[in-house]
């Protein structure tokens, strides 16, 4: 199951049903299935106490993702900053949609194994965002397509 929660915000405006099999369909690209994934937006001082709290970083992110993984079923927690998402969809110059989808995914990729930090791993982790974003435009027009007959 997939839950969306936001804390101290509104609740981000985006077809959770889309989202949902995006999610599922990322996940199971990499040999996972989807288990027990909750989703929690907040603003920027709430990611700022939870990751000083939980991790030990004074300082601002846009995602955290807690993985309670158990064989090749995805299970987490994942924290998402919508004053981050914001302000990097303006300093890389995307729109704010493509870059809250950007990081929606990015906790999941993380849930499935991929990585970031280490040498090397920052463009496996680019490549495979952008792989993801082309999927959620082809079931965006998929559904878009549904939507139209």
């Amino acid at each position: 199951m997939i839950t969306y929660n936001a804390d101290g915000i509104s609740m981000p405006k985006f077809k959770r049903r889309i989202a949902n099999k995006w999610i599922r369909a990322v996940a199971a690209g990499h040999g996972r299935k989807v288990g027990e994934v909750g989703y929690m937006f907040v603003d920027d001082e709430k990611i700022l106490e939870v990751n000083n709290q939980y991790l030990g970083h004074d300082y601002y992110t846009d995602i955290i993702t807690f993985d309670y993984d158990e064989g090749n079923v995805i299970n987490g927690d994942i924290v998402i900053s919508l004053d981050t998402v914001r302000s990097n969809a303006e300093k890389f110059h995307k729109s704010y949609e493509d870059e809250f989808h950007r990081v929606l995914i990015h906790g999941v990729l993380h849930l499935c194994g991929i990585n970031d930090k280490g040498p090397g791993e920052r463009a496996v982790m680019e490549h495979n965002e952008d792989e993801a974003l082309a999927l959620l435009r082809r079931i965006q027009d998929a559904a878009s397509l549904d939507e139209k007959k």
